[in-house]
Parts: C-alpha cells; structure tokens; sequence
C-alpha cells in the first residue's frame, strides 16, 4: 500500500463511518473504481481502530460516566434493578448491550453471503439509493421528542445489522431508525456512535487475533498514516453529523446517495 493510498483509504473510512453516506459502500466503489490494492486485514484492524478513537474522543464524558454505572453494577448485582430505574448512563449502558443481540444475530446467519456482496459494487451502489431513501423519510417525523428504551434500542440494533451490507450507511440506518421511533436527534445521534464502538472494537478486535496469528503486519507506516487521517476525520464528521441532525439536515445527505449510488449504477451496470 503507498502512502497516498493509504492517506485517501483512511479520509474515506473516518468520514463516511459517520456521515450517514456509508463507508463500507464508499471502500468497495471506490477499490474496485481506482483499481487499489491493499493488505485488507491489517488496514482494516487500524482505521477502525482509528475511528473508535474518533468516538472515545467526542463522547468521553459520557462514556466515562457510562463505564462509573457499570462498575457500581457489578460491584452491587443486588441493587441492579434499582440502578437502571434510576441511573441513565446505566440504562444507556443497558441500551447498548441489547442492540448488540440483533445485530450478532443477523451477522451469524448471513455472514458468508454478506462477505460476498462486497465484491459487488453495483450492489453497494444500489444500497446507497437505499440509504438515501431511509435518509429522505425523517421528514415524515419532523419533531421527535421521545426517549430511548429497550424496544427501541433492540430496533436500532437491527437496523445497525441491516447495515452490513455495503452501501447501508451504518450510522444513517440508526439515526433514522431512532428518529422513526421518535427518539430526539441528539440522543439518537448519541446513541448510534456509542452503541457502535462494541460492534466496531469487536470487529478489530477479530481481525487483529487473525493479524496476529499470521504474523503478517504488512507495511506499517502508511497504514499508520490512514488510521491517524482516519481518526482526524473521523472527529470532524461526528461533530458535522451532530449540528446536521440537530439542524433537520439529514435530507441533505439523501440527496448525496441519490447522485453517488446512481453514479455507481450507471458505471457498473
């Protein structure tokens, strides 16, 4: 991988990671457009390490009181009804945990056909059209005042599923299925970062057992570079994603999956 590469691959993920336009999608449009070649594995377990980095650094706060209500869980198992009736961060917490249960669940079933889609970019085109079909109808909720719960969380969490597949913005799958249920936008935008840095360290998290055993760790300096311009990126889009949101600007981005996958469609198809 040269340098360049590397410094556009990683702008690519830590941007659209957030930005409700896909990552996934973007990737497989645009390896499969410019023809690059990378060591898959090992960018992967850095750029995606670089943007869990990105969240960590925007929600530190709140992911700190999150992990303080945890531990007094675990420390008082006893009183855990209690403290999720009345602690918010552990209920967020909480929140978190079964959004994750659609989400394992969908990937074991259709792990091996989703692996195959992303050698496909007129699907990953196709999907973005999709996505900014989801985009485009939170105008159908215009002022949604609610809170998260544990039915909307687990609905979220299968929208954070559907989003496997390329060209399905991960974060504007949740956002959206969150703004449908009514949930405020910056607690849906909240939630959707937060609920995925378990999926995303965990993802790394295999990837890198596998790096690891192989032996294989490629050539580490620009692959560095991408995860540090994927990191940078990625602060920035989470702040962009949270003043859009609050504004009622995520039509805006349907619009721009309208003209990328349609670009897509007429490339490959």
């Amino acid at each position: 991988m040269t340098w360049w590469e590397a410094a556009l691959l990683g702008l690519i993920q830590g941007i659209t990671e957030f930005l409700p336009v896909s990552s996934s999608g973007h990737l497989v449009l645009l390896r499969h457009g410019l023809g690059l070649e990378t060591d898959h594995i090992t960018f992967e377990v850095f750029v995606h390490f670089g943007t869990v980095l990105s969240i960590a650094t925007v929600y530190r706060a709140r992911i700190l009181d999150v992990a303080r209500s945890v531990w007094k869980g675990v420390r008082r198992p006893g009183a855990v009804g209690a403290q999720y009736r009345e602690d918010k961060h552990f209920r967020l917490a909480a929140f978190i945990l079964l959004s994750m249960i659609p989400t394992g669940a969908l990937y074991v079933v259709f792990r091996e056909p989703l692996e195959a889609v992303f050698a496909a970019p007129h699907i990953a085109a196709g999907m973005l059209l999709f996505t900014g079909c989801l985009l485009l109808l939170t105008r159908m909720r215009p002022h949604p005042n609610g809170n998260m719960s544990a039915w909307k969380a687990i609905a979220t969490g299968a929208a954070q599923g559907l989003a496997m597949i390329p060209g399905v913005s991960r974060s504007g799958a949740t956002i959206c299925a969150a703004i449908y249920q009514n949930v405020r936008p910056a607690e849906a935008v909240a939630f959707s970062f937060l609920m995925s840095v378990p999926v995303i360290a965990g993802a790394a998290g295999v990837e890198a057992i596998g790096l690891a055993q192989s032996g294989n760790f490629g050539n580490l300096p620009p692959i560095l570079l991408g995860t540090l311009v994927a990191y940078g990126s990625g602060v920035w889009a989470i702040k962009t994603v949270i003043h859009l949101v609050r504004q009622g600007n995520l039509v805006w981005f349907a619009w721009y999956c309208f003209l990328a996958g349609g670009l897509g469609l007429w490339w490959w198809l």
